[in-house]
């Protein structure tokens, strides 16, 4: 069902084919994000975002937006590490109006000067939104201290001090350098024909400028004992994230990595889930989560707790990777984990707006879609003895880091619990 053309200037399309739907999702990626960011433009990426839907030379900002609400579809966009998307959805016979706009935002929205500025205080609230919510906020703080002086660990959204200093030569210049053919998709899924798409791209294809693909910073840092980041601040509950460095998304582990973020946290029936939450009440929210990057890769453990549950928690959750760690997982845990993994799968690409995004992440990160199937079968060959492998190789000190979001001044020996109680 999965169909990529690459024509003459660089320019890719891709389609998922689901004659059965009602609907048609079409997405324009750009494989550019946060980590291609020199540090004095941090935030650059999400600011083109917000710029691309302030008005072109066709449409203002509300006639965008009604060109794809008034047929019945919606329209928006995210930056992330290594990407940026700007997608839309609506009944597949609009397939052509939302590419119309799709391409209007990406080659004529106009930057003008007062819309700048009034996106710039929109993006200043949206920093001070992500700092009043400690569950966010202990993410980015998370970020900093396991990718510390690189652009992995900077925020997406930038600082008052970066945003502050772009102005709209800093912005189209950015644009112009970044966004062009070889670093750009056009993906569709939905009730739709290859050709089809393919022959309306081609009518916008001679728009994008070519220019050199654009790199970024390897991460090479060292890390040689676990490191603990506090930020003090006046909360009901504290919010813990503990990320421990892992691999990267071409490493083969990390079919084995997903079986294994299963079983310790990623639902109800988690082990983290049964021991903090059933058994201990100690959480309200426990939960555990894997990023993958082109170089580098983290399973994170997140969890709100009260404020004196902390040490108790912290150790609970120690001991269950030192569990991972020391025995494979029983048959029945392993079955549970896999059929859960590929049932997930199954369901989310039910969806013509995640059938999009699957195949656009694939080609980003890969060049290639790797199918749902072959996904699905490498899971199922991974054994409990691999499981066990990846947790001893990754549950050590030394990748280890602990961001707190609390009233707490003072860390209190965390360092040395982690360092203690790890594998």
């Amino acid at each position: 069902m999965y169909r990529v053309t690459r024509l003459p200037n660089g320019l890719t399309v891709a389609t998922a084919e689901m004659q059965h739907m009602a609907s048609v999702s079409l997405g324009l990626w750009v494989g550019v994000g946060g980590r291609f960011e020199p540090k004095e433009l941090n935030g650059v990426s999400h600011f083109i975002e917000h710029m691309l839907f302030k008005g072109t030379r066709k449409r203002t900002a509300k006639e965008i937006s009604q060109s794809v609400e008034g047929i019945g579809g919606y329209l928006n966009a995210f930056t992330s590490e290594e990407n940026t998307c700007f997608y839309s959805k609506a009944r597949h016979d609009k397939f052509d109006e939302l590419l119309d706009v799709l391409m209007d935002m990406f080659h004529n929205s106009t930057f003008e000067p007062s819309e700048i500025e009034k996106e710039r205080g929109v993006i200043k609230g949206e920093l001070a939104m992500y700092l009043d919510q400690p569950h966010h906020y202990v993410h980015e703080l998370l970020n900093e201290t396991l990718w510390p002086d690189h652009p992995l660990g900077r925020s997406l959204t930038g600082t008052e001090k970066t945003i502050d200093r772009m102005g709209r030569r800093q912005l189209l210049n950015y644009q112009d350098e970044n966004y062009i053919s070889t670093t750009t998709l056009i993906v569709a899924a939905g009730n739709l024909r290859h050709e089809k798409v393919v022959q309306a791209v081609k009518r916008y294809a001679g728009r994008f400028p070519q220019g050199k693909r654009p790199h970024f910073q390897p991460f090479e840092g060292t890390q040689d004992c676990a490191r603990v980041r506090l930020f003090t601040k006046a909360t009901a509950q504290m919010q813990i994230a503990l990320g421990i460095r892992a691999c990267s998304r071409h490493d083969e582990r990390r079919y084995a990595l997903r079986v294994l973020n299963t079983i310790l946290g990623e639902n109800m029936s988690s082990r983290l889930f049964q021991v903090l939450r059933e058994d201990r009440g100690l959480a309200y929210s426990i939960h555990s989560g894997l990023s993958f990057f082109d170089d580098v890769g983290t399973l994170t453990i997140s969890a709100g707790l009260d404020t004196d549950k902390l040490p108790q928690a912290l150790k609970l959750i120690l001991l269950e990777l030192k569990r991972c760690a020391a025995a494979a997982p029983g048959a029945a845990e392993m079955r549970r984990a896999r059929d859960y993994l590929v049932g997930q799968l199954d369901l989310s690409l039910e969806n013509t707006e995640n059938q999009m995004t699957w195949v656009g992440e694939q080609l980003l990160a890969y060049g290639k879609v790797i199918s749902p199937k072959e996904t699905k079968e490498r899971l199922g060959e991974v054994k409990p003895v691999q499981v066990r492998a990846v947790a001893k190789e990754f549950f050590r000190p030394e990748r280890m880091n602990l961001a707190v979001v609390s009233p707490l001044k003072q860390a209190d020996g965390l360092t040395t619990l982690l360092s203690r109680t790890a594998n």
